[in-house]
């Protein structure tokens, strides 16, 4: 069994292979390099065979997402390749830097209770800036919005030092997401229902109801493209993300009676969400949140399954953040974690 795979998964990505891929080679320390394909219709396949013979090639028979396209690779991984102790997840559009691996590899090894971690997460085009996906770490509001620290809603802070600490978090990035291998596994890896987007956070919820720790190390870093196999301007991210939010928050709600008071209050914000949309005349998000929120009602009675199914297997209740980022943000005009 390998100490660490390092896993990519691709979707018509040749061009982010082709230039990020020789730093992870470069920067793999000893460890394997995986590539997923999910069914591409580019040339990724070939390419990599000719460019690349030290990656080991995976190919999915058909494009899964990230949820599912990874559950797929991982456990090809643990059968046909004896698996490993942990696995790292960076995206096909992620820029590794020189040692990025072994602050996290130490932070693992130093606390079992730690089943996921992130490095920090920097914008590649603003390379000063935090990125989106993942920052410094992230959270979830009791309303289910998620934030960063670093990157709250539209405000990207420079990277000036100040979450260089290791600390627990709520959740880290699925753009560069360290896992132990064991934990994914034994809790079934993603919901595979979600696709693409939110999968990770939902994960990070579930494992620590089962008394795993989640952390966010300020010694490592890599760079993030973002949006490479999905643009943030395409309504369907935009779809992926409100259905989403609403599933991983009906799933792991604790039962305390205030889950449909809450639905119901996010169904109003959401909706006045979409007139930041109206004022630039995106339509198609608008039309893509209410597709979201009819998803969502379409698949109650699978989620209710899954939300017994889970209250059955887990008992430790994880504790969200106590404030509306909504009404922090928009209200109060606190735009940094430092402020919150």
């Amino acid at each position: 069994m390998d100490t660490l795979a390092i896993v990519i998964l691709n979707y018509n990505g040749q061009p982010f292979l082709a230039k990020f891929l020789p730093a992870v080679l470069a920067n793999a320390d000893g460890h394997p390099v995986y590539v997923a394909d999910s069914a591409s219709v580019d040339s990724s396949v070939s390419f990599l065979r000719a460019n690349f013979p030290a990656v080991r090639v995976i190919e999915l028979p058909r494009n899964e997402g990230y949820a599912g396209g990874y559950n797929l690779a991982l456990e090809h991984i643990r059968t046909q390749y004896g698996g490993a102790k942990y696995y790292v997840l960076p995206n096909s559009d992620i820029e590794v830097t020189p040692g990025w691996l072994s602050p996290m590899l130490a932070l693992l090894e130093a606390n079992p209770r730690i089943a996921a971690c992130q490095p920090k997460i920097r914008s590649y085009d603003q390379r000063t800036l935090f990125e989106h996906a993942g920052a410094a770490g992230g959270f979830v509001d009791w309303l289910g919005y998620v934030f960063c620290r670093g990157r709250v809603f539209a405000t990207f802070e420079t990277d000036t030092g100040q979450y260089d600490d290791n600390r627990q978090v709520f959740w880290a990035t699925g753009a560069c997401l360290f896992m132990r291998a064991d934990v994914f596994h034994q809790t079934g890896g993603f919901d595979a229902s979600f696709f693409a987007h939110m999968e990770e956070i939902d994960w990070c919820w579930r494992i620590q109801r089962l008394g795993h720790e989640v952390w966010a190390c300020g010694q490592s870093m890599v760079y993030h493209v973002g949006g490479g196999t999905l643009h943030k301007s395409n309504p369907h991210k935009t779809y992926l993300n409100y259905r989403n939010s609403l599933f991983m928050l009906y799933k792991n709600w604790p039962a305390d009676g205030w889950l449909w008071p809450k639905i119901m209050l996010r169904l109003v914000l959401d909706g006045l969400s979409s007139l930041l949309f109206l004022k630039v005349g995106q339509w198609p998000d608008i039309w893509a949140i209410i597709r979201a929120h009819f998803a969502f009602y379409g698949q109650l009675p699978r989620l209710h399954r899954q939300r017994n199914l889970l209250r059955s297997q887990q008992t430790t209740e994880v504790v969200l953040y106590p404030y509306s980022i909504v009404w922090q943000y928009f209200v109060e005009k606190k735009k940094t974690f430092k402020e919150m």
